[in-house]
């Protein structure tokens, strides 16, 4: 699964790309994150007061309630394939649905020796502006870490699907939910869900781009 992606564009090419606004001034100062962690804080574009805004939430959903018996702690969830799952299901509504900007996101590798080594991609054409297909919660209380005990705030993940050729030479089970054009952006922001699901897809073959080891 994608657990570690970079967003380093601009506020002002995000919000074009996803016809919202910044409410924010703090947030239209964004700078670029190199590398975004779960739990770690990074932008989304949601539903808001005044409109399609560009905001800041922390990655990782809430747990199901099974995953989190004799637990003190819920790390949240990053990725979310199941969208059958009742605990989904209540956040697939418009309200709850978001994007997320990346300019590159890794999956799990490993080297020659067999160490762990992040795979990197990024949009074969240099001009597309995407989106991971996201879910977002407001305001939500949990403790995702003890020593800093509950908290209330902002939470995304964002849905996978089977992998497309790229990915799947690399980690064959899964890849982020991608949204590229303008048409699947507003499907996914303001459809029901009978037709939003179909999104629920890999991008087609040839999109992405392996980038080099460093």
């Amino acid at each position: 699964m994608c657990n570690l992606y970079a967003s380093t564009r601009p506020p002002q090419a995000i919000v074009q790309a996803a016809d919202a606004m910044v409410v924010d001034p703090a947030i239209g100062n964004l700078q670029p994150q190199e590398g975004i962690y779960p739990d770690y804080t990074a932008p989304i574009v949601r539903h808001g007061d005044q409109g399609r805004t560009l905001a800041m939430a922390r990655w990782g959903l809430p747990k199901p309630a099974f995953a989190l018996k004799g637990k003190k702690v819920d790390s949240g969830v990053t990725n979310v394939r199941n969208t059958d799952s009742a605990h989904w299901r209540r956040w697939l509504g418009v309200p709850h649905r978001c994007l997320v900007p990346w300019t590159r996101f890794s999956e799990p590798g490993r080297t020659a020796e067999g160490k762990y080594e992040p795979v990197w991609f990024e949009m074969a054409d240099p001009d597309v502006v995407p989106f991971f297909a996201g879910l977002c919660i407001a305001q939500w209380t949990s403790v995702r870490k003890l020593k800093e005990g509950a908290v209330t705030a902002d939470f995304f993940a964002f849905l996978t699907t089977e992998a497309n050729a790229e990915v799947g030479a690399v980690h064959p089970k899964a890849m982020p939910v991608i949204l590229t054009t303008a048409a699947d952006i507003e499907t996914w922001l303001m459809a029901d869900w009978a037709d939003a699901r179909h999104l629920q897809k890999p991008l087609a073959d040839g999109c992405l781009r392996r980038l080099a080891p460093d």
